[in-house]
């Protein structure tokens, strides 16, 4: 048995190893690292190389910054504006991280700064109005992933970049076609995940009634009871101290929250704090999406300055940052790193390998991109398969297809707990229901493994 092999065995006890009450799956990884590189004879700071410092400083700074706005009743009002333009419908609330995520990737946002910015405001709905958190989570990222194939993107760039260096004839269509493919796929799960939501109560009917003055609860505030079967608005900076209750199969009901009158304002609430707040916010955006410059310590600068200004107590947004997460997905792609030194992957993408016609090989090579992708960079991943693409294309394999079903199975895996997206979508979540989350986030992963390589080659194969 090669150490590749072992590896793979690893990472499968170490998911396995979830199901006993008490095992850290960060910590586990770590060691799991640390042990099988003596075994392979790689030097304990080659491993340690391979702990993503990017990911550290991306979600320590962007939950530092959403602890700020969340703290002061920026997050709260952003939440409550965006609801009374949806007219209090839900339904529509929940496509609000789709269409910001779509715009923001669309533009030209690294996807990794889009979920960073759109976990937070997904999942608030979610804790706020007691919908899903994985259907907000999903419904988030799939926007962001509909919008990766636009002429501005990162994956429609390095597609049509690719094309030309590899020789494979795209038509003048072809930026269009990849837009619109990705559009497509996208609004396709979105419906999907919106029919399943309405089926089960994931995702209420009717409308939640928001007064126009909302606020945050704080200290001397109350919120009304909404009445039986309905849920009120938790206040800021509280987290439930129990896990969220299941929704109701099929909650027909209308869903209303209102909140009571402003709280005094405290020295963290005070006049002044949610417009500064709000610009810094925009500021970060702005800069991250206009000038490329990293989210991460973006956020981190814009919460101390927050932090200095409105002089808030440091614990109270150190606290807020999701620590457990990043020692879960650090030490998870510290793992990930070594299996891709060590060739793991290489290894199951040659176990996928077979020989057929041009049609089942382009199949084959979308599930070497899912499976590769899972627990890898989906970029990479794609510019590494790509090479592999111009001999089928010679055989008939359409071109414009061939890239889209390639991309698609690339990316549509990466909505699991296995990789930066994941962390984001777990930090920005209520404590109380990220072990939920994780299991939810794993399974769906999972399952789109194997469902999504194999429906973007459907979809695409035949363009």
């Amino acid at each position: 048995m090669t150490v590749a092999t072992l590896s793979i065995i690893v990472l499968a006890a170490l998911l396995a190893a979830t199901l006993i009450p008490g095992f850290d799956l960060g910590l586990g990884a770590l060691a799991a690292a640390f042990i099988l590189g003596l075994a392979a004879g790689v030097p304990a700071n080659d491993v340690t190389g391979f702990f993503p410092a990017d990911f550290f400083v991306l979600i320590v700074g962007v939950t530092a910054l959403f602890a700020v706005a969340q703290r002061n009743g920026t997050l709260d009002w952003l939440l409550d504006l965006l609801l009374r333009l949806a007219g209090g419908r839900l339904v529509l609330i929940s496509l609000v991280p789709f269409a910001i995520g779509a715009v923001l990737t669309a533009a030209g946002t690294l996807p990794a700064a889009a979920t960073a910015i759109v976990s937070p405001i997904a999942l608030g709905f979610a804790a706020r109005y007691r919908t899903s958190p994985l259907i907000a989570a999903v419904l988030g990222v799939t926007g962001i992933i509909s919008g990766l194939l636009s002429p501005l993107a990162v994956y429609g760039v390095t597609a049509r970049e690719l094309s030309t260096k590899l020789g494979i004839g795209l038509p003048g269509s072809g930026p269009v076609a990849f837009l619109s493919g990705g559009l497509l796929a996208g609004l396709v799960v979105c419906a999907g995940l919106l029919v399943v939501g309405l089926w089960s109560g994931g995702i209420p009917r009717g409308r939640a009634a928001v007064s126009a003055t909302a606020h945050p609860a704080g200290p001397g505030a109350t919120v009304q009871d909404p009445g039986p079967g309905t849920a009120a608005p938790e206040p800021a900076g509280t987290a439930s101290p129990e896990p969220e209750p299941e929704p109701a199969s099929g909650g027909g009901g209308t869903r209303t929250a209102t909140v009571a009158a402003p709280a005094p304002a405290t020295p963290q609430t005070r006049p002044g704090a949610r417009g500064f707040t709000l610009l810094c916010m925009l500021a970060v955006v702005a800069l991250s999406v206009g000038f490329d410059m990293n989210v991460g310590y973006l956020g981190l600068t814009a919460a101390l300055v927050l932090q200095l200004v409105f002089r808030l107590p440091v614990d109270a947004i150190v606290s807020r940052i999701p620590w457990n997460v990043v020692l879960l997905i650090g030490g998870l792609l510290t793992y990930v790193g070594l299996m891709q030194h060590l060739g793991a992957f290489k290894q199951i993408s040659d176990l996928l390998t077979i020989e057929g016609s041009p049609l089942l090989s382009l199949l084959v090579l979308c599930y070497i991109a899912g499976v590769t992708s899972f627990a890898a960079s989906s970029i990479a991943v794609f510019a590494t398969v790509m090479p592999l693409l111009p001999p089928l294309v010679a055989a008939g394999v359409s071109p414009v297809g061939g890239v889209l079903a390639l991309a698609l199975a690339s990316v549509l895996v990466d909505i699991n707990p296995l990789g930066i997206t994941g962390g984001l979508i777990l930090g920005a979540a209520e404590p109380s229901v990220r072990p939920r989350l994780f299991r939810q986030l794993l399974t769906y992963g999972l399952v789109s493994i194997v469902v999504a390589p194999l429906l973007a080659w459907l979809a695409f194969a035949w363009w």
